[in-house]
C-alpha cells in the first residue's frame, strides 16, 4: 500500500523506536510528579504551581507530540504491511498501544484535575499508576521481539 516509502523503512522504523523512548519516559516521569503533587503540595500554594508547570510542560512539549510521533510512524510501518494480522503478537501489540494511549488520555484527564484543584486521588494511587506503562511496556516488547503467540 505504502511501497513507496520502503526505501525509508528504516529511517521509520529508527524514528518510531525514537519517539516510543520519548513517550515512555514521559509515560514513567509524570504519575511521578503526580504522586509528590497529590502528597507534598497544598492546592494554590506556589510549590502547586511549580508541579502544574512541570505537568503541562511534560504533557505538552514531550508525551503528545511523542504519542503522536509514535502513532505515526508505526501506522506507516502498518501500511508498509510490517505486521502480520494472522499472528497473535501483532494484535497484542495493538492492544498494549491502545492501553498506553488510554493511560496516556487519563493521565492528561488528571492533569486538568490538579491545574482545576479538584484533585480527589492519593499519592497511592498514583504510585499504582505509575506500573500501569510497566506492565504495558513488557507486554508490547515481548509481543514484537519474543513472539511468543
Amino acid at each position: 500500500m505504502l511501497d513507496f516509502l520502503f526505501p525509508a523503512y528504516d529511517w521509520i522504523k529508527a524514528l518510531h523506536v525514537v519517539s516510543i523512548i520519548s513517550w515512555m519516559a514521559g509515560m514513567f516521569y509524570l504519575p511521578r510528579l503526580y504522586v509528590y503533587h497529590a502528597e507534598k503540595a497544598e492546592t494554590g500554594s506556589e510549590l502547586d504551581r511549580t508541579f502544574q508547570v512541570m505537568e503541562d510542560k511534560l504533557l505538552r512539549l514531550i508525551m503528545n507530540p511523542a504519542m503522536i510521533a509514535s502513532w505515526v510512524f508505526g501506522l506507516l510501518m502498518l501500511g508498509m504491511g510490517a505486521f502480520d494480522w494472522s499472528s497473535v503478537w501483532a494484535w497484542a501489540k495493538l492492544l498494549g498501544v491502545i492501553g498506553m494511549t488510554a493511560a496516556h488520555g487519563w493521565l492528561g484527564a488528571r492533569r486538568k484535575d490538579f491545574a482545576a484543584g479538584r484533585n480527589a486521588l492519593s499519592g497511592r494511587t498514583y504510585r499504582l499508576m505509575n506500573e500501569v506503562p510497566t506492565i504495558l511496556m513488557l507486554i508490547i516488547v515481548i509481543a514484537v521481539i519474543v513472539k511468543p503467540f
